[in-house]
């Protein structure tokens, strides 16, 4: 079983923002694991930056408490911490070489010289780069300087590294480059990760689980699995990944299904989601969810499914997308086949068929 190296207890941070008491971050209480890539997820201003923050000591929680290997650090001093940090915009020392700037934190320790030249060598080597020692941070990209952002952090050997954003001054191609490199440099080196982004597929990509955030709270925490398929809310849902939610009525329940009316007159089944009563009641109300890639699109002359008329269609090499407009209804669905050469590809203002495996439908609480 692994332990517990960072713990937030009931953490709570507010502001005074024009004389009213903004909640920062409302009673959070997470545990995260010895080695786990944790990625904190959410749109701007739901409070991820600010929980890093409190969790580097830069910032200092309402109320609650930090632990870190068990010991509370909530009124300890970031340098006291044993925590690594990596900022959006590297900062580098730019009067300083690459080498120099690797050393900095370890010459403040009075580390003996010849070790630090070993320290060096390992840390640029682990990142890729064994030869640029003797460059200076203007003389390198932004791929190379987040790698020796890395290398500065990990030379220390933290017990935690918290990555804010890192990504965020780089290219899109280079941004899916780098995110494989940390995520593979992490592993590698077995270190625990607190990770900030708002970007959807690098959470995904990177982390062993995710914490979603809004307002402050944490709407759900677990694996990019669970999160994706089994949202907890609708917000999840719609947040991560693209999701047709649609109101429905509920028919009849069970321990696992639901069937409900959708459109007012379609009824479908799916798996039963998190936030229902023991004793759901038919009429009661229920957001289902399905993903755009789990809906199917067929001929009219089918006659299976929900009637709608094809929007737009957008071919993308793999894929068609499809925006479906229901009959008889404003609701929109979208819809993402996969292509191959015998795909039907039906054009704008056709009338088809969509339809889902019911496993792929999940209900939520309304």
């Amino acid at each position: 079983m692994n332990q517990a190296v960072l713990q937030l207890h009931d953490l709570v941070k507010t502001f005074k923002k024009n004389g009213e008491e903004v909640h920062a971050v409302k009673s959070m209480d997470i545990s995260i694991n010895s080695g786990e890539m944790v990625c904190f997820l959410g749109p701007s201003g739901c409070g991820k930056t600010t929980t890093l923050r409190m969790v580097a000591g830069f910032e200092t929680p309402t109320s609650g408490m930090i632990t870190i290997n068990g010991n509370d650090v909530t009124n300890i001093p970031v340098n006291k911490r044993g925590i690594g940090f990596v900022f959006q915009n590297y900062a580098l020392f730019p009067h300083l070489s690459v080498a120099n700037n690797i050393a900095y934190g370890l010459r403040t320790q009075h580390m003996d010289e010849t070790m630090i030249k070993q320290k060096i060598t390992s840390s640029l080597e682990l990142v890729g780069l064994p030869d640029i020692g003797e460059r200076y941070p203007s003389e390198l990209s932004g791929g190379e300087q987040q790698r020796v952002a890395l290398a500065r952090v990990i030379v220390m050997e933290p017990s935690l590294l918290l990555m804010d954003e890192p990504l965020s001054n780089l290219d899109a191609k280079l941004r899916i480059h780098m995110r494989t490199e940390i995520r593979h440099l992490q592993k590698k080196l077995g270190i625990t990760c607190l990770y900030v982004t708002h970007d959807q597929s690098e959470a995904l990509t990177v982390a062993d689980k995710i914490v979603v955030m809004s307002k402050g709270e944490v709407e759900q925490m677990g694996t990019p699995f669970e999160i994706y398929h089994s949202p907890k809310t609708s917000f999840v849902a719609d947040f991560i990944g693209q999701a047709n939610i649609i109101p429905s009525t509920v028919i009849s329940s069970n321990t696992q299904n639901i069937t409900a009316k959708i459109f007012q007159r379609h009824t479908v089944t799916g798996r039963r989601g998190f936030g229902f009563p023991q004793n759901l009641k038919a009429g009661s109300n229920a957001l289902l969810v399905v993903r755009p890639e789990s809906i199917g699109v067929g001929s009219a002359s089918s006659g299976k499914g929900v009637s709608a008329t094809v929007k737009s269609a957008v071919f993308l090499g793999s894929h068609i997308d499809y925006e479906l407009s229901v009959e008889n209804d404003d609701h929109i669905i979208n819809a993402s086949v996969d292509c191959t050469p015998q795909t039907t590809v039906f054009r704008e203002n056709e009338s088809v068929y969509m339809f889902w495996n019911p496993d792929a439908a999940l209900f939520l609480a309304r």
